[in-house]
């Protein structure tokens, strides 16, 4: 089914984009923008490309975090870009899948290494200050809970996510009062990551509560 579904989604060439301000104890400290798209990948076939850039400018030194992830027919992260601006520590990730596990390189100033993963079917790539990731994660949720291996590159971490649909409730979005898709994922470093989306499957807020954090989609104008 989940094949099926995301199969679909390449054919009917869906686009979401959007900026999300990112608020930690209720202060602004991030802008992220960001598009996801059905591409033909780099290395062949269909799937899809999310792309953002997340600006951290409120404290010095700004840091820009701009990863470009590609996801194949099958949901399963094929390649990674990840430009690091920060200029204490500039660095580029680069992930690449292959038989059965996600490569990752850290190219830095002066060294250079290299970590592999495994990555079983229903792997998902997360980064602990980049939103949109969350995105494709809610594509595996559903009324039941279904396990996911999260890879955490620039974290240098793997863990194993349970994802929960956990159907329609209330929130607020920008200070108003909404009823979305509530989702949840439990597990790893963060413990449990509330997602919210539209009946279309666009992410509106992204809740991190032992960290403080909420991403929250600023409205198209």
């Amino acid at each position: 089914m989940l094949t099926l579904l995301l199969a679909l989604r390449v054919l009917q060439a869906p686009m979401d984009e959007g900026t999300f301000v990112v608020r930690s104890d209720s202060g602004d400290v991030a802008r992220e923008a960001f598009s996801l798209r059905a591409s033909r990948l780099s290395a062949g076939g269909s799937g899809w490309v999310l792309a953002s850039t997340v600006r951290y400018d409120r404290t010095r030194p700004i840091i820009v975090l701009s990863p470009i992830l590609e996801v194949a027919q099958d949901s399963q992260p094929v390649a990674l870009q990840y430009d690091v601006a920060d200029p204490r520590a500039p660095l580029r990730i680069l992930g690449q899948l292959g038989r059965g596990r996600f490569t990752v390189r850290l190219l830095a100033r002066a060294s250079e290494k290299a970590r592999e993963f495994p990555a079983p079917a229903r792997t998902i790539i997360l980064d602990d200050s980049v939103f949109a990731f969350y995105e494709v994660a809610a594509w595996f949720s559903g009324p039941t809970p279904s396990t996911v291996t999260a890879i955490v590159p620039r974290g240098g971490r793997r863990e194993t996510l349970t994802i929960v649909d956990e159907g329609i409730a209330a929130t607020m979005v920008n200070r108003d009062p909404v009823s979305l898709r509530h989702v949840t994922v439990t597990g790893g470093a963060n413990q449990q990551v509330h997602l919210w989306l539209t009946a279309d499957a666009r992410l509106l807020k992204v809740e991190i509560p032992s960290r403080h954090v909420v991403a929250e989609r600023v409205p198209a104008s």
